[in-house]
């Protein structure tokens, strides 16, 4: 967990506990809750509130989101292309976030990156995706049964 993660955790903490000492603590009371860029905050199946950037400002109801601001080396024509194909798959959402594990996402990068000829693939997916070690993430992954069938899927899917 990063130093920003504890912060907010932290944070969350506090406010919970300001929260339930408040006297006041009446139906219809309002909670406040402090979240950090990429998470998720899911109330009701029809109000669900995305944070997309440090300063957490939010777009509501996963309506015409806008895309990501994607690394230049990703938001090629080509990249473009194999960003479709890993959405219909199910490795990506709409915003090109991973929705698979941690080693098999390290690997996903790692494919996109030998596609697009990208040569600082973990400074560059680490950053977009919020994410760090994973080069030490895609290593574990080679130790792991289903490693050569992932790549061989993944090859295919993205060809």
């Amino acid at each position: 967990m990063d130093n920003n993660e504890e912060i907010l955790r932290l944070l969350n903490r506090l406010l919970e506990e300001l929260h339930q000492a408040d006297g006041n603590n009446k139906k219809g009371s309002t909670v406040i809750n402090i979240y950090g860029k990429g998470s998720q905050h899911v109330d009701k199946i029809e109000k669900q509130i995305i944070y997309t950037d440090a300063s957490s400002k939010l777009v509501k109801d996963n309506k015409e989101t806008p895309p990501p601001d994607l690394p230049p080396s990703l938001g090629t024509d080509e990249a473009m292309v194999l960003w479709k194909k890993a959405q219909d798959a199910g490795y990506v959402d709409n915003n090109y976030q991973p929705l698979i594990s941690r080693t098999q996402s390290a690997v996903l990068a790692f494919v996109i990156a030998k596609k697009l000829r990208i040569r600082n693939k973990w400074i560059i997916f680490e950053k977009f995706w919020n994410r760090s070690n994973m080069r030490s993430d895609s290593y574990h992954a080679t130790f792991q049964q289903q490693y050569p069938d992932l790549i061989k899927e993944l090859e295919k899917t993205l060809s």
